[in-house]
């Protein structure tokens, strides 16, 4: 597992983590009972905050994306098909809302913009 860190970006760091943890999750790239990185090892890699890894690793806890076993370590759980699902539904949306806002800047239609998606949905 590979994780980079922007530090120009505005997205808290905590917040980058578990997004591409969350990604190599969903991608199947870290599979059910994977043991992430300890908190001291990831944030010593990573030059930061043990208490920055710490919230990201929670936060996934809390997300069903990982459990943590006391004295042994933090493992990818269980895949739920519909969480992935969802998870990749929101990472799609994310995307289109930033694709019409930009259309819209550009001063595109909105009869403009869904004719582009229907010419794009047809290949």
């Amino acid at each position: 597992m590979h994780i980079i860190i922007n530090n120009t970006s505005m997205v808290p760091i905590y917040e980058q983590i578990m997004e591409q943890i969350k990604v190599a999750i969903v991608s199947g790239e870290l599979v059910e009972d994977t043991m992430l990185p300890s908190v001291r090892a990831l944030s010593k890699e990573l030059k930061i905050s043990a208490l920055t890894v710490k919230k990201a690793y929670d936060n996934l806890e809390q997300e069903g994306f990982t459990v943590t076993v006391h004295g042994k370590g933090t493992f990818v759980a269980a895949a739920n098909p519909e969480r992935m699902k969802e998870e990749w539904q929101k990472e799609v949306e994310k995307d289109l809302e930033q694709t019409i806002a930009k259309a819209k800047r550009c001063g595109l239609t909105e009869k403009e913009i869904r004719g582009l998606f229907e010419i794009l949905m047809s290949e």
